[in-house]
């Protein structure tokens, strides 16, 4: 009877799985055709989804919340805003099929990262931290000759990818003491300062937008803010984190596809070849590291 409920439960997670996919992937498209600015975008994304997860975040009180776990949060939080701070303006040079393909390197950074920390992996992990890092020099060095604009937002994006990478391994020891909830609630909220933050001093304005701009930053935070992240953890339940991750690398076909369809944003096929690369890259580091 246990066997069943859990093979159910198994089957039910990877249907939540795919939708988490799919509400991830619509980042990059709906990002692209939001007229607004980028860091805007991404102050009121994080902002939005603190806001729409706080209630649920302290239900049961503050008691696993230390000064320790506090602090880690709010480090992680300023980590993924300067994540989004890079990422969300690569898609105004770049394609979505390049600027989530370079994103989507994050698994790899992350490895060295741990690598650096003392942790080790098998030399799968390093064959594709090798042939991501050709599949990016590929990519870029393509869209140098077709167009070098493309070439910052693949930079950018790659950068995100970096910011990502730490902003996991920082926020990584605070998510083993709170809730997901919670841990949300603190590095969203951290996230749209540093945002905040960024904004005042470039002078951009986070209002005055068009009603058709403000749906689509809901949108955005509903779906791949509040929706895909949160069906990622609800995954964990019965899914092992390599899967989870697995599933994750799907967003920039999805992506690719759904830009395609919506909004006639069709990549070079110049630039197939080196996305291709950065994809099996991800899946030998992935499937040969040990996700946390």
């Amino acid at each position: 009877m246990k066997s069943t409920k859990a093979n159910s439960k198994f089957s039910i997670d990877f249907v939540i799985l795919a939708i988490a996919i799919l509400a991830i992937s619509t980042s990059g498209p709906l990002i692209t055709v939001t007229a607004a600015p980028a860091i805007a975008i991404a102050f009121w994304r994080c902002f939005l989804g603190a806001v729409a997860t706080a209630p649920f975040a302290f239900k049961n009180g503050l008691r696993n919340i230390n000064r320790k776990t506090f602090t880690t949060s709010i480090s992680a939080g300023l980590l993924l805003g300067i994540h989004f701070a890079v990422w969300i303006p690569s898609l105004r040079f770049t394609t979505v099929a390049a600027s989530t393909a370079m994103v989507a390197t994050q698994p790899a950074w992350a490895a060295l990262i741990a690598k650096i920390r003392g942790e080790s992996f098998p030399n799968k992990v390093w064959f594709g931290i090798f042939v991501a890092l050709l599949g990016a020099v590929l990519l870029t060095g393509t869209d140098f000759s077709l167009d070098r604009r493309a070439v910052i937002g693949d930079l950018l994006a790659l950068l995100g990818a970096i910011f990502a990478a730490l902003y996991v391994t920082v926020g990584s020891s605070a998510r083993t003491k709170l809730t997901t909830a919670q841990y949300t609630v603190i590095a969203y909220f951290a996230a749209a300062f540093t945002l905040l933050v960024l904004a005042l001093i470039t002078g951009i304005n986070l209002t005055g937008f068009s009603r058709q701009a403000w749906f689509y930053i809901f949108l955005l935070t509903l779906l791949a803010q509040i929706l895909g992240h949160t069906l990622f953890n609800v995954t964990l339940r019965s899914l092992s984190a390599t899967v989870v991750s697995m599933g994750i690398l799907f967003e920039m076909p999805c992506s690719t596809i759904i830009a395609a369809l919506a909004i006639g944003q069709v990549p070079p096929w110049q630039t197939i070849p080196a996305i291709v690369l950065l994809m099996i890259g991800m899946f030998f580091v992935v499937t040969g590291y040990k996700t946390k």
